[in-house]
């Protein structure tokens, strides 16, 4: 079956879900069936937790803090060990994943958001656009300051060695219930710690800061994340070794990286400013923007201007219009733009959609409103003219 929608950044490629490709996904959950044969054992049990830690970790503290936002510094050792460790966790290399993320920031629950819950659904924003092609290739000039070095391509090209040595690892430490428990069990919960980020972080929780997406704050998902379910204010300042702004806010990546900074290992962990913490960072147009757009697109531009059509018929406001359409469409424009359309939404109702989607109160959403109000009284305005202009060359008027 074929999808409709293309995917923006990609609109040549299918998006078609792929089916081969989900199977070895599919089979690692299966193989958790062999737990009810192996049974669970103290080895087996100390495995998966400890390989769900440093995995988790390896894929916050490595490739989102440091690979996808430089959140620290480090040697050039460490930072292969942290691409290693990254990719024991199976979810490719240490540059595709950074890149898919800066993308993500980059268009974040716009069209061209690869994993958005708003534009696609919570099961591709989980993982389901992993597997349709359109979405899995990143724009590697994205990564250009980690794609220099040979180690971490070389890592990207046998992404999946480091996981499969360690199910041999955990086989040899644990015997049979060491692989299905210590190996396979760890590493499926690991993929669904890490892919609620992309999906129920941006549908459940709260919103702090206004980012313009529907990032949240959930306090349950950081506990499972170690620390990613800051995302309401990872996506405010994302150039941060920490999510968890306010000491109540457990981030548990950040205290391993507090550690490691102690040791030596890592080093200029960067802190959120004050005036991140105090919200006084003033949202750019962009976020203005990007709010306006979605509360806009909550109102159907079609159907509206239909409507207005309807209830202009026969009137003197008609007949001008279409004396201006077919020859001074700017006059028109600046005619509609003076005279209150019915239909088109009010400010008040406009307002209550923003309330419903955004839960941050703050003066630039007031803008993003108004901003909305303007985007639809000139979107209804053109289907108006783009309508009368049709019916007119229809007619051979």
């Amino acid at each position: 079956m074929s999808d409709a929608r293309k995917f923006p950044l990609n609109p040549d490629l299918s998006d078609d879900f792929n089916w081969p490709q989900f199977i070895p996904f599919a089979l690692m959950h299966v193989a958790l069936i062999g737990i009810w044969w192996t049974g669970f054992t103290v080895e087996s049990v100390a495995l998966c937790v400890g390989l769900y830690v440093a995995r988790v970790f390896g894929i916050t503290g490595g490739y989102h803090r440091y690979f996808s936002h430089r959140g620290y510094k480090t040697s050039r050792a460490f930072q292969f060990v942290m691409a290693l460790l990254g990719a024991t966790a199976m979810q490719k290399g240490p540059l595709w994943w950074a890149a898919k993320h800066r993308e993500h920031h980059r268009d974040s629950d716009m069209p061209e958001d690869a994993h958005s819950p708003r534009q696609y659904g919570t099961f591709d924003a989980h993982v389901g656009w992993v597997y349709r092609e359109a979405r899995t290739h990143p724009d590697m000039d994205l990564i250009q300051d980690f794609s220099k070095y040979p180690e971490l391509r070389w890592l990207e090209r046998n992404q999946y060695a480091p996981g499969l040595i360690l199910a041999v690892i955990c086989w040899l430490v644990a015997g049979w219930s060491g692989l299905f428990v210590g190996f396979f069990l760890s590493t499926v919960l690991v993929y669904h710690a890490t892919f609620t980020v992309n999906s129920l972080n941006h549908m459940v929780g709260r919103q702090r800061y206004l980012t313009g997406d529907d990032s949240r704050n959930n306090w349950l998902l950081a506990i499972i994340t170690l620390g990613e379910g800051w995302h309401n204010n990872h996506h405010y300042y994302p150039s941060t070794a920490r999510n968890g702004f306010f000491w109540w806010e457990v981030d548990v990546t950040y205290y391993l990286l507090k550690a490691l900074s102690a040791v030596g290992l890592v080093r200029d962990l960067r802190q959120p400013p004050k005036s991140i913490l105090a919200n006084e960072k003033a949202p750019t147009q962009k976020i203005i923007d990007k709010c306006a757009v979605y509360i806009a697109d909550g109102f159907p531009v079609d159907k509206i201007a239909a409507n207005i059509r309807q209830r202009w018929e026969g009137s003197h406001v008609m007949e001008d219009l279409r004396g201006m359409a077919r020859h001074k469409w700017d006059e028109a424009e600046a005619y509609l733009a003076e005279i209150a359309m019915p239909e088109l939404p009010t400010l008040d109702e406009l307002k209550q959609r923003a309330h419903r989607n955004f839960k941050v109160r703050h003066e630039a959403l007031d803008h993003a409103i108004e901003r909305a109000h303007e985007m639809l009284s000139r979107a209804v305005s053109r289907r108006l003219l783009e309508d009368m202009q049709r019916q007119q060359q229809t007619a051979g008027v």
